[in-house]
């Protein structure tokens, strides 16, 4: 068995693989004030109600978007699963080409990412993360690493508008029956669903452009997918654990 870890900004999300069969999937908020023993604890909970013992790990992969956050959950690893996390980061096999200007500037979760889309679904392709940030990643026939685009995550942007709007109040976010909002929280809720759906075909239309093709599969994943890609026209199809198969792809390749 294998542990690959993906820390995000919002959500740590945590697989454990025999092969290439995922047994077990968690997910906990991420704390960038939690401690060694603390991440600890919470990861020996976590085996113990799903009936896996630490002495079945035989390695741990980790990909991280919070840098103070690596050596915490570095150290974790050792200390209480007795094995060197491999990190995703310079220098690693991945079997991607970047054509990024800086690829450091690139993050992991991206690049684990688009790893298991080119696996799973062969290029060109467009990979929507709906995360902390929304981000579109673009990979063409020849498997090349393009860069991508980013842009305000559904999180974050429907919090600065309920901080800067006093009158607007903090709503569920899920999808109203219609666009025109009759009252204030379903007029939130559409701008929310129905806005991030537009942009996404908007930008998706503007990236096969530049890319020079419509023949480009569109995929998403992230927290959210489901929410938005269901009101989408571009997105093909939902892969809700692409990270964490990215992770075990790179570390067989490594």
């Amino acid at each position: 068995m294998i542990l690959v870890v993906d820390v995000g900004n919002t959500n740590i999300v945590l697989g454990v693989y025999q092969g290439k069969q995922l047994l077990h999937d968690f997910r906990i908020s991420t704390s960038r004030q939690s401690t060694v023993d603390e991440y600890g604890v919470l990861i020996h909970n976590l085996f113990q109600m799903s009936n896996i013992t630490v002495s079945q790990i035989e390695g741990v992969i980790v990909s991280s978007v919070v840098p103070p956050l690596i050596r915490v959950v570095e150290e974790m690893c050792s200390k209480y699963i007795g094995k060197a996390p491999l990190i995703v980061g310079p220098g690693i096999k991945t079997g991607l080409n970047l054509r990024y200007e800086n690829p450091r500037e690139v993050g992991a979760d991206r690049i684990v990412n688009a790893v298991a889309a080119i696996e799973q679904y062969g290029s060109p392709i467009i990979v929507v993360d709906f995360g902390t940030a929304t981000t579109f990643d673009c990979i063409d026939k020849d498997r090349n690493y393009l860069g991508g685009v980013i842009v305000p995550g559904i999180g974050i942007a429907t919090e600065a508008l309920v901080q800067r709007a006093s009158k607007l109040p903090r709503v569920e976010l899920e999808k109203p029956k219609k666009v025109i909002g009759r009252n204030t929280v379903h007029a939130m809720q559409a701008g929310i669903v129905y806005g991030y759906a537009g942009q996404v075909d908007g930008l998706v239309k503007r990236i096969k452009a530049e890319m020079g093709t419509d023949n480009v599969k569109v995929i998403a994943t992230g927290g959210l997918a489901e929410l938005i890609a269901s009101e989408t026209e571009s997105i093909e199809e939902i892969a809700p654990l692409l990270t964490l198969d990215g992770l075990r792809i790179i570390y067989e390749r490594n």
